[in-house]
């Protein structure tokens, strides 16, 4: 019912960096633009295409069933033991950690591993990932390595040599058949390509799991500099990990997930570029250890508490929500096992408060009348989203927009995080408190990328679902449901606290006689509250674009 989609509350005092050159609007702006441009093309350019293998051979293959006799099983028994049926967890709320979590959870690894993502990228920070996740192969360590093809433009050969390694195979989800002009297929083949795998998940022995916000990439662990992407993950060990590995398995193995050797044939350059490939994982890796920041998360103890199984953090019930693989062929996005539907049915099991944070906030018309009869029903409903300031992508905000007047209206209170939300907390003297986690590079920007979902400070949703069309109807998503309230408890607070230093609260004014509604937009400023009665950040050439986005048929597509 939100009609929603391929994370400051807990983070947001301690946002992590913007994705690659803006991916969020790059990702968008490709398939509006494929949508204008694909019925201009013609059917002879269809011709042209290549197609996807008609007999891609895939050796089925699940996680392993017993590892209790590895060093994390063994460590985390006696912790499990203490809370019978609960699962341990550790949210993740800055980048440096989140990197950390990664590098340890790979360099324990005994016997499995597999990585689910929509976005891999072998730099920077991620090379130091796929660097430990190719010792843990050299260890004996199985990998598995699911990725979405939408992004892997270019690592062709990457990707060959990573599945050339013998404890390694890669395989690509609803991949582009055309290697070489997959601009040119995404044009025509726009209504398949347009359905990606957004799912993000890291899992090791089938011990203890990660999963929540973060793709892999310099852009969510605190290593850029144009903008601050609050992001969110979470840790989880115990009965919610077999979740998340029969999730992984079912993608794996479904029909839209291809072995790269049937795509990409590895032939006699796989060894010589596998080389290389250390080469140069070895030589970032080098210079990675040598920065304060690196040495920062090594130095930090996460690593060495996952790695050892003491892992801090929570217990509770731990339920993996996640879409069904099939949801990328089959058209229907009313199946009330879909990602979406299950967290609609948590939202509305709501008895006092929700608190709703979302980075790509597009609800349609039923899903803001759903909002509304929560709050008319004494439900306390709190959204945060991005400012048009703060987005990277133009086109939710326009989708966004009109929503707002009705939702405030309603008593629904509505908040849009600012670009300078770091900076403005910074200045009342709070950045101190988490200061370790703080990436090593100054931002220009701060922008939202959480999704998480809190109803009645007892259950908490961290995941990759948007509310947005997208998430709703076209990409797979996945997440989990925390019931906590101890943690749900610290990340409301930890919202609140400062909210109006980070963000915009919305509010709504009229003249006398209760005529001619308008929006405010009321901020704290260096101590002072700060009303503002037209939208900051939004000059006449901004309100011109998004006044034309506005009419735009796009909306299914945000």
């Amino acid at each position: 019912m939100f009609q929603t989609h391929s994370h400051v509350p807990f983070d947001a005092r301690r946002p992590v960096a913007a994705a690659r050159a803006g991916a969020g609007w790059c990702r968008r702006a490709t398939r509006l633009a494929a949508i204008a441009l694909a019925g201009l093309i013609g059917t002879a350019v269809l011709g042209g295409c290549a197609s996807l293998p008609a007999q891609a051979e895939r050796t089925p293959s699940t996680a392993p069933a017993n590892t209790s006799d590895t060093p994390l099983g063994k460590v985390l028994a006696p912790r499990l033991a203490k809370r019978p049926g609960e699962s341990l967890f550790y949210p993740l709320q800055s980048g440096p950690d989140a990197l950390a979590a990664r590098l340890a959870m790979a360099r324990a690894a005994q016997r499995s591993l597999d990585l689910q993502t929509y976005i891999f990228e072998p730099t920077g920070t991620g090379a130091a990932v796929l660097g430990d996740i190719l010792d843990a192969a050299d260890r004996g360590v199985r990998v598995r390595m699911l990725l979405d093809d939408l992004h892997t433009g270019g690592l062709d050969k990457v990707l060959s040599a990573i599945d050339s390694h013998p404890n390694i195979e890669v395989r690509l989800f609803n991949p582009f058949a055309n290697r070489s002009l997959r601009w040119l297929e995404l044009l025509v083949s726009f209504n398949r390509l347009d359905r990606r795998m957004h799912n993000k998940t890291m899992t090791v022995d089938n011990q203890i799991t990660l999963l929540g916000g973060r793709n892999v990439g310099d852009a969510y662990f605190s290593a850029r500099t144009d903008m601050d992407f609050s992001d969110l993950d979470v840790l989880v060990a115990g009965p919610a990990v077999p979740q998340v590995s029969a999730v992984f398995d079912e993608y794996w193995n479904d029909a839209s997930s291809y072995p790269v050797v049937a795509l990409i044939p590895a032939g006699k350059e796989a060894p010589v570029e596998m080389r290389s490939l250390r080469k140069r994982l070895e030589a970032r890796g080098d210079q990675a250890v040598a920065s304060p920041y690196v040495q920062e998360l090594l130095d930090s103890g996460l690593a060495r508490g996952i790695e050892s199984g003491h892992m801090p953090g929570y217990y509770g019930k731990a339920v993996v929500v996640s879409d069904k693989a099939a949801k990328i062929t089959h058209q229907t996005h009313d199946d009330p096992g879909h990602a979406t539907a299950r967290l609609e049915k948590m939202i509305s099991s709501a008895q006092k408060e929700v608190l709703l944070i979302s980075p790509y906030f597009v609800p349609d018309d039923d899903g803001e009348a759903w909002l509304i009869a929560l709050a008319r029903r004494g439900i306390r409903v709190r959204i945060l989203t991005n400012s048009f300031a703060a987005t990277d992508v133009s086109p939710v905000h326009a989708g966004y927009a009109p929503h707002r007047q009705a939702l405030v209206a309603a008593g629904i209170e509505l908040y849009e995080l600012k670009p300078s939300a770091y900076a403005e907390l910074a200045n009342r003297g709070k950045a101190a408190r988490g200061s370790r986690s703080r990436a090593w590079l100054s931002s220009s920007r701060a922008s939202l990328h959480a999704k998480n979902y809190i109803v009645d400070r007892r259950l908490v949703f961290i995941g990759s679902l948007n509310m947005d069309p997208r998430s709703a109807k076209l990409n797979t998503e996945m997440g989990v449901v925390l019931d906590s309230p101890t943690l749900a408890e610290r990340m409301t607070r930890s919202t609140e606290d400062g909210l109006l230093d980070m963000a915009y609260r919305v509010g709504l004014q009229t003249d006398g006689d209760g005529s001619n509604p308008r929006l405010t937009w009321t901020t704290r400023e260096q101590g002072q509250l700060v009303v503002y009665d037209r939208e900051p950040g939004m000059g006449p050439l901004q309100h011109l674009g998004i006044g034309v986005l506005r009419v735009l048929p796009i909306k299914e597509k945000l």
